[in-house]
C-alpha cells in the first residue's frame, strides 16, 4: 500500500464527534523515542547567492541567523499552530547549503513523547526559509521558497515514514 493510499484510508484525528476542530487526547498514548526529517529550498538571484557566499548581507550572517531562527521556530511550533500540542525538544538541527543559487534546508527534530515531532521539523524549515527571504530582501525581491515537505518520521503508532524519492 503507497503512503497516499494509508492517508486517504485515516480519519481526521483534529475533529471531533460534533465536526467541530479540537485537540486530540493523548494522554493515554506511551511515550516513545520520535523524530522527524523535513526540508524546502528557497531559490534566489545570482545577486544574492554571490553576497551570501561572501558574507556580504547588511543583516550578518544569512547562513547562522536563519540556522538559529529554524531552531526557534521549532521550539514555537506548539504556541503557533493551534492544535498542536507543545513538545519538549531534546534535538533540533537546521542544516543551510547554498549550491549555485538554491539554498538548501534541512531540519532534524528529536523528542521522547506521545505525539509525533513532525510540526516542528517542518516549523524549523519554514521559518528560517523566511528568515534567508527576510535578510535578504533588500538584495532579491523575487525569491521563492519551495518544496518544504516531511522527508522522515519514526516513533510512535505511526511507525515509521520515509518520502518515496528519498529511500
Amino acid at each position: 500500500m503507497t503512503n497516499q493510499s494509508q492517508n486517504d484510508q485515516t480519519k481526521l484525528t483534529h475533529i471531533n464527534e460534533q465536526g467541530h476542530a479540537s485537540m486530540v487526547d493523548v494522554s493515554e498514548k506511551p511515550i516513545t523515542q520520535r523524530g522527524a526529517v523535513a526540508q524546502g529550498q528557497v531559490q534566489m538571484s545570482k545577486g544574492l547567492a554571490d553576497k551570501i557566499r561572501a558574507n556580504d548581507i547588511a543583516k550578518g550572517n544569512l547562513v547562522d541567523v536563519a540556522r538559529l531562527a529554524g531552531i526557534m521556530g521549532a521550539k514555537k511550533t506548539g504556541e503557533l499552530i493551534p492544535l498542536c500540542h507543545p513538545l519538549g525538544l531534546d534535538l533540533v538541527s537546521v542544516e543551510i547549503e547554498l549550491v549555485d543559487t538554491t539554498m538548501y534546508i534541512t531540519a532534524s527534530a528529536k523528542c521522547c513523547g506521545r505525539t509525533g515531532i513532525e510540526m516542528e521539523a517542518l516549523m524549523a524549515v519554514s521559518i528560517a526559509a523566511l528568515t534567508i527571504i527576510d535578510m535578504g530582501k533588500a538584495v532579491d525581491k523575487a525569491m521563492v521558497i519551495q518544496g518544504v515537505r516531511l522527508i522522515e518520521k519514526w516513533g510512535g503508532k505511526s511507525g515509521h515514514y520515509k518520502a518515496v524519492d528519498h529511500e
